[in-house]
């Protein structure tokens, strides 16, 4: 019975050291499994790894700085007017692009008189545009003396819409204002004539009316020297572009406003020296500032589209 038990014991003592020996010989990790992070909940990983570009999305501005002649007085603000925030399809376009989400061309067209068709003015805020935005094609096209109803043939419309513009700039009124028998009824169905063509073929594009820059008429009496005067009928074409512009939900950029409107805008222009000896027209220097301050009048209008 002894011997059994001594037995029994001994075999006790080899199965009890055993144990203890797999015990202490089991690795670290084994005993440590509190120590490897815990996986997180699969809402909270995907809501860490946002996209860089959309968390940063209400601060997607741009830094523009408007910059005048150091002649200029008396300028007003440099925005575009859109009540109805027609332009929203267009500047998110160019958020989409400036962002790489998009690679198609953001199409803008240029329509105008002989402002446009010396192409430095709409060139210069083409080139600006596609240097910040990337994929921005900016086409113009202007007639010396146009008005409204220089565009109101149906070739002219189609070549308009052949390009499939997701903006249209239309840039008249100097010609109408420079008639000494202007008429501000005239004036308005002629620009509703040429927009409602406008509108038959592009019926859900933006449409953007700019006003003239300013101008002088001249005088001469018998033989003496040609002399020039702002011409009074420019602030009527204006405020003409703007009245139609509110009764048909379309965009306003105010040119004249911006460099000086009635009191200051033609004194401006001229003591910078930056318009031609006729006093209608412009150096490239003038059509230049043009350019850049409607570039810096669309960044505006998309600061304020991506703050929002």
């Amino acid at each position: 019975m002894r011997k059994n038990r001594n037995r029994v014991s001994v075999a006790l003592i080899f199965v009890l050291w055993g144990i203890l020996g797999i015990f202490f010989l089991l690795p670290e990790t084994a005993l440590a499994q509190d120590r490897i992070p815990a996986c997180p909940p699969l809402g909270k990983t995907l809501k860490m790894i946002k996209p860089l570009r959309e968390m940063n999305w209400a601060n997607d501005t741009i830094s523009v700085l408007v910059a005048f002649p150091a002649t200029f007085r008396g300028t007003g603000r440099n925005e575009i007017v859109d009540n109805v925030f027609a332009l929203t399809p267009l500047l998110e376009r160019l958020r989409q692009v400036r962002a790489g989400f998009s690679e198609d061309t953001v199409r803008i067209v240029h329509i105008g008189d002989s402002h446009v068709r010396g192409h430095i003015y709409p060139r210069t805020a083409g080139a600006l545009l596609a240097e910040t935005f990337g994929a921005v094609s900016y086409t113009d096209m202007g007639v010396n003396g146009a008005t409204c109803l220089t565009f109101t043939h149906p070739e002219r419309i189609a070549d308009i819409a052949a390009l499939k513009p997701e903006l249209l700039i239309l840039s008249f009124g100097t010609n109408e204002s420079h008639n000494r028998r202007y008429n501000t009824n005239l004036h308005y169905n002629q620009m509703d004539e040429l927009v409602k063509l406008l509108r038959d073929s592009l019926p859900d594009v933006p449409i953007i009316l700019t006003t003239p820059p300013g101008s002088y008429e001249s005088f001469r009496q018998r033989k003496r020297r040609r002399t020039y005067a702002i011409n009074p009928r420019t602030a009527i074409a204006t405020e003409t572009i703007h009245h139609y512009a509110r009764n048909h939900n379309l965009v306003v950029w105010d040119m004249y406003e911006v460099v000086g409107g009635k009191r200051r805008a033609c004194t401006n222009w001229t003591e910078a020296k930056l318009m031609r000896p006729d006093h209608v027209h412009y150096l490239p220097e003038g059509y230049i500032l043009q350019g850049t301050l409607l570039y810096q009048a669309l960044i505006k209008a998309y600061n304020d589209y991506v703050s929002r």
